[in-house]
């Protein structure tokens, strides 16, 4: 809300009273000033919304304060008024910002009417900045959604590393959002105007991902018959978003690090340099610290890359998030197929909330979309989510079966099934059950004997693939 303060300046006492008697008559908190050096330090001090003036002072004119008012906050409404008034001072004053000019004498009910929508613009000025500045920020996480406190620490970080220059490496499980970290990044930027570019390395072999990356000349390898730009070109003052870089060949990691250094390189088959102006940002599902120590990744490529890191988590790891995804998924995919479906019900939202969404948002989003377009209702049932209801049942059925048992049958029955799944490795099925080889290889004894002492023969799946016991 507006605070009702004006400010009137006016060297005659009597006319600069009656104004204000007035004004505070009709609601208004009222400053007073007989000079303009003075309204000036009155108008910085209080800010008042409203400045009436006489244009002809001593010292500092009328005009001349408005010029300065305006340098402040150019949102102050100005009103002059003069006892002589010309059309010069007229144009004058309204060409600099004036909100109105009045001739004295004039009818104070005039000046209030000329107050009150001086007040009114300001108003509407107020609310235009304030909805302006909500979009802004909408705008800046326009695609990201999420209240959690790991999503709040990842928009501030955006917003500081946005600026600069630097390389960004984003870290996340598939289908956690990388490429919307990206885009964001990008949107807040000073490249906001230029081409946002999106390679993913994982979908290319090592030969055609370093001509798609830096292009090629015709003839450089079979099919090559035109030259073509490389996604380092189309992105020249734009930026390079590089999905699963993990993946990406040593031989193309060379030159990923030579462009970083450099900021140039060659198309294959060519021997022309290109220089590019590209910020580049990078996302792996893999961390990249391990892939260096197998000698998969290059240590000098993962600095440069690495220079502020990004870890964006998992959905199960910020379920609160998920009513907040449903409700902006539902509104998304119902304006799309053109449904009335508005919510979800409470236990549907209760199965989701239930479920750890392996396939992160990305799953979610899929799910909620095929809600959306198979309902016939106005909300999303239990019965709109089959997958969800399909895995909580068999969660139900699986604790339902574990009744009656003893925890030395359930325990054989964790170990096997879980060395079935992994051709027999207790290496492996240790890291999943997170005990050591050890404790595996012991109990797999355990059970073999219990197996011999019953006289029976011992199960298959009670070998070792991988390790022998000591």
């Amino acid at each position: 809300m507006v605070p009702k303060r004006v400010l009137v300046v006016d060297d005659e006492s009597s006319a600069r009273k009656t104004i204000a008697f007035y004004l505070r008559d009709i609601g208004y908190e009222v400053f007073e000033a007989s000079r303009a050096e003075e309204g000036l330090q009155l108008v910085i001090d209080n800010v008042p919304p409203v400045v009436i003036s006489d244009i002809r002072l001593e010292g500092m004119s009328g005009i001349e304060l408005l010029e300065k008012i305006k340098e402040i906050q150019k949102n102050i409404q100005v009103i002059l008024i003069t006892a002589y008034g010309t059309i010069k001072d007229a144009v004058s004053a309204m060409s600099l910002g004036a909100e109105s000019y009045l001739t004295k004498p004039f009818n104070l009910d005039e000046l209030g009417l000329i107050v009150k929508r001086a007040f009114e613009k300001t108003q509407l000025l107020q609310e235009t900045q304030y909805l302006r500045q909500q979009l802004l920020a909408t705008k800046k996480f326009e695609r990201l959604v999420g209240n959690h406190k790991t999503m709040q620490e990842i928009y501030k970080i955006i917003e500081q590393v946005a600026p600069s220059t630097a390389n960004v490496l984003v870290y996340g499980e598939s289908g956690t959002g990388k490429e919307l970290i990206g885009e964001a990044i990008h949107r807040n930027s000073n490249r906001r105007n230029g081409p946002f570019v999106k390679v993913n390395c994982a979908v290319f072999t090592d030969t055609l991902l370093e001509s798609e990356l830096f292009g090629h000349e015709k003839g450089a390898f079979t099919g090559a018959y035109t030259r073509k730009e490389g996604r380092f070109e189309l992105a020249d003052a734009g930026t390079l978003f590089l999905d699963d870089v993990n993946v990406m060949p040593l031989t193309t990691q060379v030159k990923i690090l030579r462009f970083l250094q450099e900021r140039e390189f060659e198309r294959v088959g060519g021997t022309k340099t290109i220089k590019v102006d590209v910020r580049v940002l990078a996302a792996t599902n893999q961390p990249l610290a391990e892939e260096v120590a197998k000698g998969r990744f290059r240590e000098d490529l993962y600095y440069r890359l690495n220079v502020v890191p990004i870890n964006l988590p998992p959905l199960r790891e910020r379920k609160s998030d998920i009513p907040i995804l449903i409700g902006h998924f539902i509104k998304k995919y119902a304006e799309k197929h053109s449904k009335d479906v508005s919510s979800v019900d409470d236990e549907a939202l209760a199965l989701s909330m239930a479920y750890d969404w392996p396939g992160n948002v990305r799953e979610l989003e899929n799910i909620i979309e095929r809600a959306v377009i198979m309902t016939r209702e106005k909300t999303i049932l239990p019965k709109h989510l089959p997958t969800l209801q399909n895995v909580s049942a068999k969660a139900a059925s699986g604790v339902d079966s574990l009744i009656g048992r003893s925890l030395d049958d359930i325990e054989r029955e964790v170990i096997v099934k879980t060395l079935g799944s992994v051709d027999g490795s207790t290496k492996k099925a240790a890291e999943i059950l997170k005990v050591s080889v050890r404790k595996i290889q012991y109990k797999l004894k355990e059970f073999r004997q219990q197996a011999i002492d019953a006289g029976l023969e011992p199960d298959k799946a009670l070998t070792f693939s991988d390790e022998s016991v000591e």
